[in-house]
């Protein structure tokens, strides 16, 4: 029996727009793609989408433009993305600062890190090392607490993420000492002031801080795993050096705004879960940084987001953060 002429026109329709959504899914990408970064250049998530984007353009032949956002922990990149349009040449290369902790250190975010995103890929986990400069009175954990102590709130620690962040409270926190947090807009900048003797000890990602220590431009008094860094095979867990059950860790992801045809997300996905582990420019710098390859597709980083989130959550409470 032949539809009636309206469900036929309808059935055409919606065969037609299939067709076009198709044809524009194997067409993509055919244009410059920019992905956003909401840390300041030479962090380690700015050197991972670098490396990244030599994968993308390998890949598709198109241009990869790296746009640094930082500042405002994160909030002011992924806000941009969350309004970008939803066409698939936007991406936010971020960590779980932006999408997993902000929510429960502010009381108010200009994005919802779960409805104004499209997730697009998990790729890679890593950890932290505790630092110092060269000259530091404190050549050890142990000395560093014990310091702490005699000095009761003099001493002062930087971050430029939640991660930074939530690793030096938690520090304290188990410790009993006493420090005065200092934020920045990324950890590069509070490194820079580090460096500079503005402030007295931080927590940074390996990727930047394996550079500086091998460089002899800072001490490290302890990695943030709870095995030993291959990166830095010499220096003990914060967990061995006697803070019993300190653990603390990061995690990398792509996301897209919300609104992306699924077929162009899947696309992107699947070339850089196959670009973490087979990219000369992503395996080298895993491999230079101690970053752990971690991947999962759309549905598995949205489902592995809700848990992080849930972790976090009871993290910061446990560190009694209060939100901003």
């Amino acid at each position: 029996m032949p539809l009636p002429y309206n469900r036929h026109r309808l059935t055409l329709a919606l065969a037609a727009l299939l067709a076009a959504a198709s044809a524009a899914a194997q067409d993509y990408p055919n244009k410059q793609i920019t992905i956003v970064v909401p840390f300041a250049a030479g962090s380690a998530t700015d050197q991972q989408a670098r490396a990244y984007a030599t994968a993308i353009t390998a890949e598709f032949k198109v241009p990869v433009v790296i746009d640094d956002k930082p500042g405002a922990s994160g909030m002011i990149a992924a806000q941009s993305v969350a309004k970008a349009a939803p066409d698939g040449y936007t991406m936010l290369f971020t960590t779980n600062t932006t999408h997993a902790a902000n929510e429960h250190l502010y009381k108010k975010l200009p994005y919802d890190p779960v409805k104004d995103f499209s997730p697009v890929a998990l790729l890679s986990k890593g950890y932290q090392v505790m630092v110092v400069l060269p000259n530091s009175p404190y050549k050890s954990v142990a000395e560093f607490i014990a310091g702490a102590k005699a000095e009761k709130g003099k001493l002062s620690f930087g971050s430029g993420s939640s991660s930074s962040r939530v690793a030096g409270e938690a520090f304290k926190q188990l410790t009993g000492i006493e420090l005065l947090h200092v934020p920045y807009k990324s950890n590069t900048l509070a490194l820079t002031d580090l460096l500079g003797g503005q402030i007295t000890v931080m927590w940074t990602d390996m990727t930047t801080g394996v550079q500086q220590i091998s460089a002899g431009k800072l001490r490290a008094l302890g990695v943030t795993s709870l095995k030993r860094s291959p990166q830095l095979p010499n220096i003990p867990t914060i967990d061995e050096s006697g803070v019993k059950g300190y653990e603390s860790s990061y995690w990398n992801a792509a996301y897209m705004p919300a609104g992306v045809p699924p077929a162009s997300v899947k696309r992107m996905s699947d070339l850089l879960i196959r670009a973490t582990t087979s990219a000369p420019a992503v395996t080298s710098l895993a491999a230079s940084t101690g970053t752990d390859p971690a991947t999962l597709g759309p549905e598995g980083l949205a489902k592995f987001q809700a848990q992080e989130s849930a972790k976090w959550a009871r993290i910061i409470k446990a560190a009694g953060i209060e939100p901003e």
